[in-house]
């Protein structure tokens, strides 16, 4: 096991903390970091992809997952035994040939096993499969006397652990159930919105008929045009949809690799440097002036569905030296002018918003600090240096609380405690819980004290 100082930030790369990192190897390398914390406590971190400061520990150890990426057979029930290190891009690309999917798949093959279950992530079909955590058959825990504990849904630790952002132990493993596959196909449909109201009717019409749905959000549009966006939808091509020169069901190694051409042919390159707000609405327009107004059942590989973003150059530096912030929210049905009035103040404060991502979610998940819950999400990325930011999004804050949502903890990197305690009625029965288990406080991170979790 190695062992060093580092400074780590979240993905938005806010907040620079230095800490110790250690490196194992095995499950008795990860017990023994535990047991040699200092008193700052130790958090575990794996491919560092959420934006806010969830995996940093400033002054104390960070548990650096991704030399546990082990993979086992795929046993004939359809589930897969795996190490926490293992990157869901890493297993889409094992599992796609021989016909199974992850049971969970976000924006992002980049995260690891271990980080989907201790954000409990949710997918683009959440309205029919729910979060990550809903797929675990057993995870292995590591607690903070050294014990290795396997860990079964339907109790209380479990709840606490999906996610829990790592503050019930080191999620060391878990057993996976997976979903049938027969091609490596989606077949997607696109079509343009010229409004929030306009997108959101699009999203309801025609119910779930194809399952995974996800809409762009030109948050630079104003007037009539506010809201206006891309909705994409999809389902998993079947054998015969596959185009004839494919000769046989699409199930490569290929074809579970990183997606090879641009997702938006034709749009032009981010300029260079901090991005300003003409720069974000030109690029808006281009991006939804070049959009289908309709169209239907395009066949893409899988990958190039679910991960386009990865193909992408990163972009975190056109948001400065300070970084960006990831803002997430959600709100119920019913509560869908809130989210009105949210796109309005961004449209109309000019915020350099390329990134805005508008989701659909279903039942809310078991996990006692699960984000997902029925209602709409919006993702929206910042400039971390942008003049007024923290109070403009201190009263979307209250805002969402007020219409009784919640911000994604996972992705937060400025929330104040007491809205969290507000948006999240279970947090006072995950404290408790945390103080059984952990009464010295071996788990602990950046988010954990700036929130009191």
């Amino acid at each position: 096991m190695s062992v060093d100082t580092v400074s780590l930030t979240g993905w938005g790369r806010t907040a620079p903390t230095t800490a110790v990192r250690f490196r194992p190897r095995s499950y008795e390398d990860a017990a023994a970091a535990v047991r040699g914390r200092g008193p700052r406590g130790v958090i575990a971190r794996g491919l560092g992809r959420s934006p806010g400061d969830a995996a940093q520990n400033a002054g104390g150890s960070v548990l650096d997952l991704t030399g546990l990426a082990r993979i086992g057979g795929v046993a004939a029930a359809g589930t897969v035994r795996c190490d926490a290190g293992v990157s869901l891009e890493r297993l889409l690309r094992v599992l796609l040939p021989l016909g199974w999917l992850p049971p969970v798949l976000p924006g992002t093959g980049r995260v690891t096993v271990g980080g989907a279950i201790a954000s409990d992530l949710p997918g683009l079909d959440h309205r029919r499969a729910g979060s990550f955590g809903r797929h675990v058959s057993a995870l292995e825990l590591l607690t903070a006397d050294g014990e290795v504990r396997t860990v079964l849904p339907g109790t209380a630790l479990f709840d606490a652990t999906a996610g829990g952002l790592g503050l019930t132990g080191v999620i060391l493993g878990a057993t996976l159930r997976l979903r049938r596959v027969t091609t490596g196909l989606m077949s997607v449909s696109t079509e343009r919105a010229g409004d929030l109201d306009d997108l959101l009717a699009r999203f309801t019409a025609g119910g779930d008929r194809l399952p995974y749905a996800s809409a762009w959000v030109d948050l630079m549009a104003r007037g009539r045009a506010t809201g206006r966006g891309i909705l994409t939808r999809g389902e998993h091509a079947t054998p015969d949809m596959r185009p004839a020169h494919a000769g046989r069901t699409w199930l490569s190694p290929r074809s579970g690799g990183a997606q090879r051409r641009p997702p938006f042919p034709g749009l032009p390159p981010l300029p260079d440097g901090l991005l300003g707000p003409g720069a974000a609405a030109l690029y808006n327009e281009v991006r939804y002036r070049g959009a289908p107004r309709a169209r239907a059942a395009e066949l893409r590989p899988l990958p190039a569905f679910f991960h386009a973003a990865d193909a992408l150059p990163d972009v975190r530096p056109l948001y400065g030296r300070a970084g960006l912030v990831r803002y997430r929210f959600a709100v119920g049905y019913g509560q869908e002018e809130t989210l009105h009035r949210v796109v309005r103040r961004i449209a109309a404060r000019r915020s350099p918003a390329v990134r805005a991502v508008l989701q659909r979610f279903g039942p809310a998940d078991p996990g006692l600090l699960s984000f997902a819950a029925p209602g709409w999400s919006l993702a929206l990325d910042l400039p971390a240096a942008l003049p007024g930011l923290a109070r403009f999004l201190d009263g979307v804050d209250e805002e969402v609380a007020a219409a009784g949502g919640r911000v994604c903890l996972a992705k937060d990197s400025r929330m104040r405690p007491e809205t969290a305690a507000a948006m999240y009625p279970r947090l006072a029965e995950f404290r408790e819980l945390r103080a059984r288990l952990d009464p010295t406080g071996a788990f602990r991170s950046d988010l954990s004290r700036r929130l009191g979790l």
